[in-house]
């Protein structure tokens, strides 16, 4: 049996490429596999060795390339038959997105994982913008809010009138 590859859970940051991390670059250079989100911009498999496998895993509302179990099995098949997996995706691996839920079947499999966070939308795009998401004068806090739950779900776990009423900035993503 071969010897187990690692899986990288990567964010690709919101968009720039120039916002990949320089860890996230050095392992997308040395996949043999790279699972790609919708949301990463498509110009970072530019630095995907020739040979490597890029599978599209991407997911916009009610059509997913691959169903989530499915990818999380395609994972932890690709490690365990030793490759170098990357899986990239946009933003932040853990923020509102599966990344946890991809952890979660790695570490149940016992397949070596590891988190290479991204620069995440939450800052970036309002930074490119000119606009200070806190400001020693103005602004003390930021809410950060997914704009688009689980379908399916019973109830929102999201109080919205709370968010009304509360001061500070307000970066509502996934809408």
């Amino acid at each position: 049996m071969p010897k187990s590859g690692t899986v990288y859970l990567v964010g690709a940051g919101p968009g720039d490429t120039g916002l990949l991390t320089m860890r996230g670059g050095e392992l997308l250079a040395s996949a043999d596999v790279v699972v790609c989100d919708a949301l990463v911009n498509p110009d970072l498999l530019n630095l995907v060795p020739g040979n490597a496998k890029i599978i599209f895993a991407g997911k916009r509302a009610n059509l997913h390339a691959i169903p989530q179990d499915e990818l999380n099995e395609l994972l932890v098949d690709h490690a365990k038959s030793g490759k170098i997996v990357i899986r990239l995706k946009g933003g932040g691996p853990f923020l509102f997105g599966r990344g946890g839920e991809e952890a979660e079947r790695l570490a149940a499999s016992g397949v070596p994982f590891e988190i290479v966070p991204g620069v995440t939308s939450i800052s970036a795009v309002p930074a490119y913008a000119g606009i200070p998401t806190t400001h020693r004068e103005h602004c003390s806090s930021i809410t950060v809010l997914t704009g688009h739950e689980q379908p399916g779900k019973p109830d929102s776990t999201i109080d919205w009138e709370h968010v009304a009423r509360e001061s500070g900035t307000k970066v509502i993503l996934m809408g």
